[in-house]
């Protein structure tokens, strides 16, 4: 049975849910005013989208095979544009309502981290888009062989969602090694031992990712991917908490 909470409790208890509503009401507030703005702006973002796509030649164009769909592209386009834009706000709400509940050291590992996460987001969507999708394109155009393509812009931009996105998560892999090491759950050498399972596992995980059933695109996934398994070897040497043994190779 639930324990009955005593009157001071109920009062903590209503306040957090009281910081939570605001939290997100202020959030959804600023994402839906950043997405209206951005409306105004979905050309230029779509042109952004299409660059790629323009690059790889053969005067490929988008196009739209329903009545509603064009709108509803630049609908997601904007309520996309918007979470990026409103996103300091998004993430001031969240740190102002769990702030209160952190330890003086666990805020020093979120000031540290999480500039830290921002950046290897960003990192891996701009590389995905800015290497890997117009080698994607061009292999996929080039072995549809003489076959027209008529790209529509709702697939298309689910392609290119669906390509970048994983990537800027799978950047985040070298945090998650370092946090996992600097609470005792994993370690260095496992991460070395079991290299070969791991490079079969990334060659799994990026074939379901990626879009496309074609191994090069699979390939192109897997093999940064598994660079930054390297990197997160060393980021484990260097996380390992300062009490254990000495640092054990990794070859």
């Amino acid at each position: 049975m639930f324990k009955k909470l005593t009157p001071d409790e109920k009062v903590t208890l209503m306040r957090h849910l009281e910081d939570l509503r605001r939290a997100l009401l202020v959030s959804i507030i600023a994402i839906v005013i950043a997405a209206f703005a951005s409306f105004y702006y979905s050309d230029q973002i779509l042109a952004i989208i299409q660059k790629p796509l323009k690059d790889v030649g053969m005067g490929l164009s988008l196009v739209y095979i329903g009545v509603t769909e064009g709108f509803f592209v630049k609908m997601k386009l904007s309520l996309l544009a918007g979470l990026v834009i409103a996103f300091p706000v998004v993430a001031w709400e969240l740190w102002s309502f769990i702030a209160p509940a952190l330890y003086p050291q666990e805020k020093r590992y979120v000031y540290t981290l999480f500039p830290i996460i921002l950046v290897l987001f960003v990192a891996g969507v701009l590389f995905a888009y800015f290497t890997l999708l117009k080698m994607v394109l061009a292999f996929m155009v080039y072995i549809s062989g003489d076959l027209k393509p008529m790209i529509t812009v709702d697939k298309y931009l689910s392609f290119v969602l669906t390509l970048t996105i994983p990537f800027g998560l799978v950047f985040e892999l070298p945090v998650i090694v370092f946090f996992l090491t600097r609470i005792g759950i994993l370690q260095a050498s496992t991460l070395a031992r079991n290299r070969k399972y791991a490079l079969l596992a990334i060659f799994i995980v990026a074939a379901v990712l990626t879009p496309g059933p074609d191994p090069v695109s699979q390939t192109m996934m897997a093999v940064p991917v598994y660079l930054l398994y390297e990197i997160s070897i060393w980021v484990a040497k260097l996380a390992r908490p300062k009490n254990k043994g000495a640092v054990v190779e990794t070859s």
